[in-house]
């Protein structure tokens, strides 16, 4: 408690209401990067307890959509266009799921994923590396044509050849840890930019 009081993200969060310190990582990635624009419609996937929420709600404005899934259930936010889905990324027709909430594609898939920390690095890297690959199967099936991607990693021996793999789908790629990240956590977090595959889905409604 005494290590969160000295936290000036903790600090700064509970000022403005944010649920986590974390809304300050992924608002400092806005910030340098506009992987959110006003009118977005967003994919935030491990959105619990919803402070990554707030941040893209504040920044797509009243035309873009949140859509917050976990499998841990979110307390609602007061803001007409944040969707909460409690749903398990490993679901099978999680991806058609999503398109059908946002009547189309994403705009932006966001993933904060992270397992359950045993202290075992070797376990807890392996863990961390299959949420951020499901987090890409997922972005590759529900962004739209030069949509964006932020996903969390750790470092790690496969860090560099999910690094490599997940570039191959974007313009534009790199890895960040912002100023908001702990230094001493092993997180990273894999930007990508400009998606570059055609989006298609037989089944999608379009919207009149």
């Amino acid at each position: 408690m005494e290590k969160r009081r000295k936290d000036q993200y903790y600090r700064l969060a509970r000022i403005r209401g944010y649920r986590s310190r974390s809304a300050y990582k992924l608002q400092q990635a806005i910030r340098t990067y506009r992987l959110i624009s006003p009118g977005h419609k967003v994919v935030d996937l491990g959105a619990q307890p919803g402070g990554w929420l707030q941040v893209a709600r504040e920044v797509i404005g009243p035309e873009g959509l949140v859509l917050g899934i976990d499998i841990k259930q979110i307390a609602p936010l007061p803001a007409g266009n944040i969707r909460l889905l409690k749903m398990d990324v490993y679901a099978e027709g999680i991806a058609d799921r999503i398109i059908a909430e946002l009547n189309g594609p994403a705009d932006t898939v966001l993933s904060d994923l992270a397992p359950s920390i045993i202290g075992a690095w070797d376990v807890d890297h392996a863990r961390q590396v299959d949420l951020a690959r499901r987090a890409l199967e997922i972005a590759e099936k529900v962004l739209d044509h030069k949509g964006n991607a932020l996903i969390k990693l750790f470092h790690g021996p496969e860090l560099k050849k999910v690094q490599d793999d997940a570039a191959l789908l974007f313009e534009k790629s790199r890895l960040l840890k912002p100023k908001a990240s702990r230094p001493e956590s092993s997180e990273i977090y894999f930007l990508g930019l400009g998606f570059k595959a055609k989006w298609y889905h037989p089944t999608a409604k379009v919207a009149d």
